[in-house]
Order: C-alpha cells, then structure tokens, then sequence
C-alpha cells in the first residue's frame, strides 16, 4: 500500500491533530524558526524513536507495514529488505531512512499519528496549560493561538518535564511548533535555551 493512499490522506485532511494543526500537513512550507521532522530525526536520541515504532507497530500494524513499503520504495528496494530483518533491525533502518530530506512528509505524519493516538495524556496536559481549548483527549477544535503566553509556557514546560520523558516533552514541543507557519517564537527560543529539552 502507497503511505499516503487516498483513504490515509483523507484521514489526514479530515483529522484535527491533538494539539496540533493539520495546516503542517496541507502544505509542504517549514519555516525557518522550526527544525524540519528529518532535521528532528538526524538529531534525537534513538531512545523516542525507538519507542514511537514499537507502538506503533503495536497499535497500527498497517500504518507500520505502509511506512516499510513507502520508504524502501522510495530507495528502490523491496518491503522483503525490511521485513526479513528483526524488528530492532527494522526500527533502526527506519530511523535511519527517515534522516533523510526526502523522508520528510512521512517522518512527519507518523510524529502526528504517534502523539494523536499514543500519547494524549501529553497533549491534554500541554492544552489545559496553555488554556487551548480541546476535545478532551487533546484534539484542538478551533484555531491554534497567534500567540504563547511565556508564564504559561514555561509552567506547562516545568509541569510535563517532571510528569515526562523529557525527550518525549521535547519532541512534542518541536512537533507543536511546525504546525504554524513560522512557529512560536518564544517556543522556538525556549526550545534552543532550556538544556532539559536538548535532543540529545
């Protein structure tokens, strides 16, 4: 199956990401204040990574069979080169592959599916924080803000940091921020400055 198969983009086109914007997926733009989901993935410890396929192959084994297909094709190989490995074997390929530039769109959407259906306890606490109105299971029903408030960043910050991975925290974060054209920029900032959310 295609990645992104009619029925998959309608889901995407359809769907209000927790927390997040589904603007990041109706267009390829990324601005500069943000870092692009393969920069993400070059620079992130395996750690987050290695977690995020394991539930999702878990959870969503035609989203994980779909992203093997998508991306070996795309290398001109065969699913087989993949599948016939073990499954650390196929986690480390894939983040692997998803360093690269034109992995870009497809490392994005499983950051977005991963946080929509897998970690909702992080989104509601970062909505109810931020005062963002949601669904109750952190799917945002309105317009993400033009603005972040700085006292309530830096408290909900404080508050997912000790009820969190950190690295989970700021993977979140700078999925968050490409959801706006050209990001927050006290986000952006706080992202670059606070040590508890290097990427490494």
């Amino acid at each position: 199956m295609n990645f992104l198969d009619p029925s998959r983009k309608a889901m995407v086109r359809n769907s209000l990401w927790p927390c997040l914007h589904r603007y990041a997926v109706l267009t390829p733009f990324k601005p500069k204040k943000t870092v692009n989901a393969f920069e993400i993935y070059q620079k992130i410890d395996p750690s987050p990574i290695s977690d995020m396929f394991l539930w999702i192959r878990e959870n969503d084994r035609q989203l994980y069979k779909s992203a093997i297909a998508t991306l070996t094709a795309n290398r001109n190989l065969r699913s087989v080169f993949v599948e016939k490995k073990s499954v650390s074997e196929q986690i480390s390929w894939l983040h692997k592959t998803l360093k690269l530039k034109t992995s870009d769109t497809i490392g994005e959407h499983l950051f977005q599916v991963y946080f929509m259906k897998g970690q909702q306890e992080l989104l509601i606490g970062f909505c109810d924080g931020m005062g963002i109105e949601h669904d109750g299971e952190g799917s945002v029903e309105g317009a993400l803000p033009e603005t972040l408030d700085d006292e309530k960043l830096k408290s909900t910050i404080d508050n997912l940091i000790e009820a969190h991975d950190p690295k989970l925290v700021t993977l979140y974060l700078r999925i968050f921020n490409l959801q706006t054209p050209n990001g927050w920029e006290n986000l952006a900032k706080t992202l670059e400055s606070d040590e508890r959310l290097n990427l490494v």
